[in-house]
């Protein structure tokens, strides 16, 4: 299964924000064994750096930032997603940008922790938690 990363899951494991670091933690875990593929939209990386590097400074975020691409595949960008999210029918660009990324890349799930914010059907929206007992009960 291969899944887009939301921005909010990045960050409640970046800031290990209660109480939803437990279930990101998890899904990295999951990432890390290889259970699923994780991947992160290469536009998604500059809103963590300036978020994460107010909090926790320039090196830290370095570091976990490095840390994030050892671990997810970054899934491009380009003009056919920037096209597609420009026509998209989302009320925030970020979510369109990241549900055209899923899209153009064919990736099967975006996990973030605000569903509601993709009113799509393809690829499934699932919420961390959701991810999660899927995973287990696949073992």
């Amino acid at each position: 299964m291969k899944v887009l990363l939301d921005t909010n899951i990045i960050l409640d494991l970046a800031f290990k924000r209660e109480p939803f670091y437990d279930g990101s933690d998890l899904i990295f875990s999951s990432i890390e064994q290889g259970q699923v593929k994780g991947y992160v939209s290469a536009s998604t990386f500059s809103d963590l750096y300036y978020i994460i590097r107010k909090e926790r400074g320039k090196d830290w975020t370095i570091g976990f930032l490095t840390r994030l691409t050892s671990i997810c595949q970054v899934a491009t960008v380009n003009l056919s997603i920037i096209a597609m999210a420009l026509t998209a029918n989302f009320r925030d660009f970020e979510d369109a940008i990241q549900y055209s990324t899923a899209i153009v890349h064919k990736l099967d799930v975006i996990v973030t922790r605000n569903p509601k914010d993709f009113p799509v059907v393809t690829p499934r929206i699932m919420s961390p938690d959701s991810l999660i007992q899927e995973l287990t009960h696949s073992q």
